[in-house]
């Protein structure tokens, strides 16, 4: 396809060439692109060739750092030609396969640009897009998210993708389109303080947006999309299900645990207290016996429940309480005196 252009159980390989003034220093360079490889199909002389294409355009210092997760084979040796051919390119070798969010925090650790982008290890988008979303960080903007459309991929994955991100703007209150977007560009201030693990790589706009820093969408014209097409599975949509409630869970609730699990717990026990206050009214007045009634177990159980619940609550102000000194739930964009 033709574009047009307007290592932790890992090992590390790097070159940069010699007239990069000042190389080793963060934010020597403008951009640090980084890109997951967890394929030996990765496209990864079509990564490098198109996004270095536009950056080199926009007449920006630029590296690029793959990071191979679990995967090798084909697309290394292409890595290591291009770094032959003078690109600066770095890479990272998992053993083993840690996921997306070890990929960007362990190249993170050694990225030296001033802005983050991140890639698939495919052209996902128009590189002639990566321009309007680094000149949203210029001029101001700390994260910038792709809304990827028209959308190129099969209808029942667009459905999908669509609903998931409905239930996603529901839960923070502002119009995100493809949260799940991996091509992001992010100012290298936002990495050093949101942590990433698990797959909230899937909801870093989000809890930037959560840590008050100003996250912009940007509309991207999208060309293709790896990965599986239809139904995914009863796991993948119970992982996504738990993902949305620790998203939702992180930005309602980190700092007031008590509002969660006290109505919860409250729920439990109030249910509990129900059912034995009506137990016992049948053996005051209608003089019903207790033996062999379920019952009677049923809402002890849900009493005790309720109780615990509540008490986790309690545990977690406490811990809250305890660190207040140490929480920083703002950002401060600036001071005039």
């Amino acid at each position: 396809m033709a574009y047009t252009t307007r290592e932790a159980p890992y090992a590390i390989e790097s070159d940069a060439p010699d007239e990069v003034e000042g190389s080793d220093g963060v934010g020597s360079l403008d951009v640090t692109l980084i890109v997951p490889v967890q394929s030996e199909d990765a496209e990864i002389d079509e990564v490098v060739e198109a996004l270095g294409a536009e950056l080199d355009r926009e007449g920006r210092s630029w590296e690029i750092i793959f990071v191979f997760d679990g995967s090798a084979g084909p697309a290394l040796k292409k890595a290591s030609a291009l770094r032959e051919r003078g690109y600066r390119i770095k890479t990272i070798l998992f053993k083993n396969s840690f996921g997306e969010s070890i990929c960007l925090s362990a190249a993170f650790e050694r990225a030296v640009g001033r802005y983050i982008v991140t890639s698939p290890q495919y052209v996902q988008v128009d590189p002639l897009e990566l321009s309007p979303m680094l000149a949203a960080l210029d001029e101001g903007a700390d994260f910038v998210t792709p809304w990827r459309h028209p959308r190129v991929d099969p209808l029942l994955n667009r459905i999908q993708s669509a609903a998931f991100n409905w239930v996603i703007r529901q839960i923070i209150r502002m119009e995100f389109h493809d949260v799940n977007c991996y091509f992001r560009a992010i100012r290298r201030e936002v990495l050093e303080d949101v942590a990433v693990y698990g797959d909230m790589y899937r909801f870093l706009p989000v809890i930037a947006f959560r840590q008050g820093y100003q996250v912009v969408e940007v509309r991207v014209r999208h060309l293709k999309e790896w990965g599986k097409a239809g139904w995914f599975g009863l796991g993948v949509y119970m992982r996504r299900a738990l993902d949305v409630f620790a998203v939702m869970f992180l930005t309602k609730f980190t700092l007031m645990p008590l509002r969660f699990f006290g109505p919860v717990g409250a729920l439990f026990a109030t249910a509990g207290f129900g059912i034995t206050a009506y137990l016992a009214i049948e053996r005051m007045f209608y003089e019903q016996g207790l033996a062999n009634r379920p019952l009677l177990l049923g809402g002890m159980m849900l009493i005790v429940l309720g109780v615990q619940i509540i008490g986790f609550g309690l545990v977690g102000e406490i811990i809250i309480f305890s660190q207040a000194r140490n929480l920083k739930e703002y950002r401060i964009e600036r001071i005039y005196e």
